[in-house]
């Protein structure tokens, strides 16, 4: 049985125009996003959501909570409780704006999408509840870009958390995809008294689910993921608790993972280093849509 692997069709020609030299890779753009956990009976819970069919990158994909930086979270200020700035450019390997510009975007899409706000009105304190008409205007207006995040928690006198980040991995979309993002995946818990919501217009369905089930779900085919989702669940598995998988972050290595792609014999490999359950091997002139399933040998 086919795996949810998420396989666009025309990954195979645009992978043969990079290789023969017609197709320039498009830069990619910082995002972040963040995998949301909460303690349950069985074990932790991640939240996630389920792109519109309708979008035009991984439409019905299974996802977290992200998106991608808003250059004004690296020219101000923001207030800022946690590991410093300095801290942070160490961890996720860029300068000190860059590092800010991440967390805010994970913080801030987070919020945007599931209605969660890792922000306190201390450095040892979150919100408790972030529902009502006042709540949905702000976050409309970061939505719309209306309002910045900076401007956001100066409004509210809020200090962003960024100790209740942690570091999980990096992927970067593949050289010959036409929208890519150089992504940093954090993980966090869901905070005391706050609760998730599909306030994303991207999504039309959002679940907690334990991260083995997500993962045998996309192993019958199921749940429809990329790469970097499938592989972050199968991560997160092992943990008992959602404050055990926070303790792991700071010892995750951090370094990009790039798909490759060679022709072989006319054909196309494609590979995820340190991922071989994502490698495919597509025959010259196979449609993409025979290739939807898990590795071939």
């Amino acid at each position: 049985m086919a795996n949810g692997q998420w396989f666009p069709q025309d990954w195979p020609e645009r992978i043969r125009a990079l290789a023969e030299g017609t197709l320039t890779p498009a830069a990619p753009k910082r995002a972040a996003t963040v995998m949301l956990l909460k303690d349950t009976d069985a074990g932790p819970a991640v939240h996630m959501l389920r792109r519109r069919a309708s979008m035009a990158f991984a439409g019905g994909a299974y996802a977290y909570p992200g998106g991608g930086v808003d250059p004004r979270d690296d020219e101000r200020h923001v207030r800022w409780a946690g590991p410093t700035r300095a801290w942070w450019a160490d961890r996720l390997g860029v300068d000190g704006a860059a590092a800010q510009a991440i967390v805010c975007a994970a913080v801030r899409e987070t919020y945007e999408e599931s209605g969660v706000l890792l922000a306190g009105e201390t450095a040892d304190s979150v919100v408790g509840d972030t529902t009502g008409p006042d709540w949905e205007a702000d976050r409309a207006a970061l939505v719309a870009r209306e309002l910045s995040f900076a401007e956001f928690l100066d409004r509210r006198g809020l200090v962003l958390r960024s100790d209740l980040l942690g570091a999980w991995t990096r992927w970067i979309t593949p050289e010959f995809e036409p929208r890519r993002y150089d992504t940093f995946f954090f993980v966090a818990a869901l905070p005391h008294g706050q609760r998730t919501r599909n306030a994303s217009t991207e999504a039309d369905r959002t679940v907690w689910i334990r991260p083995e089930e997500a993962a045998s779900s996309y192993d019958r085919g199921e749940l429809l993921m990329m790469p970097p989702t499938i592989a972050t669940l199968r991560q997160l598995a092992p943990y008992a608790t959602a404050a055990e998988a926070l303790a792991a972050a700071p010892g995750r290595d951090l370094t990009p993972v790039l798909a490759r792609a060679r022709l072989l014999d006319g054909g196309i490999e494609l590979s995820w280093p340190g991922h071989d359950e994502f490698t495919k091997h597509i025959p010259s002139g196979l449609p993409a849509d025979h290739t939807t399933g898990g590795a071939s040998a």
